[in-house]
């Protein structure tokens, strides 16, 4: 207790002279700043965690559940949904457990975010930091990719008078002004309305299916391929894998120390939304969505599906921010911009970030396979094997363990019991996730690839929107005489 206490006030003190600053009396200004923009609580972080875990990912899950089939669908979707929960509360514990140690040195965050490469560097050492570093930037990359090629996918069904490159060159655009959104502090309003948008559109999914009903003939084959199996599983995999901004987030809150259950209750509340969405989804269109990785496309048009696409694309906006917020962190201490006062300088400082991303989502345009690619290759190391191997080697030694800050729960087993479900999770992420589900998903990526080609133009698009357009030909009746008449009246 003694020592806990000690961390609490160790933590807390880069942010006594914050809330003190609540106790003077505030202009207008001052109160709407911290009413919208500047957030710290254990709210703000439920709300980012919630709101960064359920996205455009909500839409590919009814896809994962034909592939899968509704039971293993269902069962995935709960079981990941722990083995997150549970990384996420090592990676919280190894996050007190360094930046007590720095603060013990009187080291000052004040200015300077902390990040996940740093406690890898702090705890274990620069070869650990530079493994962290590659996964976490690579799975942050493309994390942004999927959600700027999902705002072109979704777009495109309220306006296909544009084929899905030209929306996702203008919604680049639009994202790159996220460069503007200095930390995690500053989402408090957008992670409220992010999650609130996202509730919408999961309830108009399951709604909108059973009110359809099921189409006819449909057929729920479920897991008829290895391949699709695995593929479908590593889609939900990457689902309950957003703890890349878990640092950050924790980082953002007045009391970091309060996060141990937050990622739990955001997972518990994400399921209330996947499980009835994708599973009436599913019920109803049933093996077609093998075709659509895309939920919204088999539904029909209406001002209810209209209103979904359009809150799910400020949603995605949102979330972008979110993958790419911790990428320009990086970047800024690459150059040595990161504790710059100055915001707009900040700003141009953080757009070299965004062309890679926007270049990368014309490359490949694959909604729903990309997801599955990136949760096999990168999520499996990021989210779950890296944490879990950390969090042993960390405290691998009798005088670590006594010393942690940060003590397993007893009813858990406590150290033993942390340890056989760290090794629990590294063996079956490496050998299912990684293991199958890589090669399931890069089978499956390469086949979208042979299939529609780089730089496809409207990935999963009508056929005509796809050829090149040409003018059919003229009727047989259509003599020389006509021509004249139609060029010469």
């Amino acid at each position: 207790m003694e020592s806990e206490k000690a961390a609490e006030a160790v933590l807390v003190g880069n942010y006594v002279e914050m809330e003190t600053e609540g106790n003077k009396p505030m202009n207008v200004k001052t109160r709407i700043s911290k009413l919208f923009w500047h957030g710290g609580s254990v709210y703000d972080a439920w709300f980012s965690c919630a709101s960064n875990q359920v996205a455009q990912v909500l839409l590919t899950l009814p896809y994962s559940f034909s592939q899968l089939g509704m039971v293993s669908g269902v069962l995935f979707q709960l079981f990941y949904g722990l083995l997150g929960s549970w990384t996420a509360y090592l990676i919280s514990t190894l996050y007190i457990e360094y930046r007590t140690r720095k603060e013990r040195e009187k080291v000052d965050f004040r200015n300077h975010v902390i990040q996940w490469f740093e406690v890898l560097d702090g705890l274990l050492g620069k070869y650990w930091r530079n493994v962290g570093l590659a996964f976490n930037c690579t799975f942050l990359l493309f994390g942004s990719v999927i959600q700027l090629i999902a705002c072109a996918s979704n777009i495109y069904y309220i306006n296909d008078n544009l084929d899905k490159r030209t929306w996702t060159y203008i919604f680049g655009a639009c994202c790159a002004t996220t460069v503007f959104i200095p930390s995690f502090h500053n989402y408090r309003i957008w992670s409220f309305l992010g999650l609130l948008m996202t509730t919408y559109s999961a309830w108009y999914l399951a709604v909108a299916a059973l009110l359809h009903g099921q189409v006819e003939g449909v057929k729920h084959t479920g897991a008829s391929k290895l391949v699709l199996y695995f593929t479908g599983a590593t889609n939900i995999l990457y689902t309950f894998g957003g703890h890349a901004v878990t640092v950050e987030i924790m980082h953002a809150m007045w009391k970091p120390q309060k996060f141990k259950a937050i990622y739990l209750m955001a997972t518990v509340y994400v399921l209330t939304l996947t499980l009835p969405s994708a599973a009436a989804v599913y019920w109803a269109f049933g093996d077609l969505l093998l075709d659509h990785s895309n939920a919204f496309a088999l539904l029909p048009r209406s001002p209810f599906r209209d209103m979904a696409v359009i809150l799910m694309l400020i949603h995605q906006f949102i979330t972008f921010g979110f993958a790419c917020t911790p990428l320009y962190f990086v970047w800024e201490k690459v150059i040595g911009m990161h504790e710059c006062r100055s915001l707009c300088k900040r700003a141009a400082a953080r757009l070299p970030v965004v062309i890679p991303i926007w270049f990368l989502a014309i490359i490949f345009p694959f909604f729903g396979p990309i997801n599955s690619t990136v949760g096999s290759l990168l999520v499996s190391f990021t989210v779950y094997i890296i944490p879990s191997l950390v969090h042993m080697l960390t405290f691998k030694s009798p005088a670590s363990r006594e010393n942690a800050v940060e003590q397993p729960p007893r009813w858990l087993g406590s150290w033993t019991g942390a340890y056989t479900i760290n090794v629990f999770v590294v063996v079956w992420v490496f050998v299912v996730g990684f293991g199958f589900g890589g090669w399931a998903s890069m089978a499956n990526f390469i086949h979208q690839i042979d299939t529609f080609g780089l730089f496809t133009k409207c990935y999963q698009c009508p056929p005509q929107l796809n050829a090149t357009a040409v003018a059919p030909p003229p009727p047989a009746n259509f003599t020389h005489a006509h021509q004249r008449l139609i060029h010469h009246p």
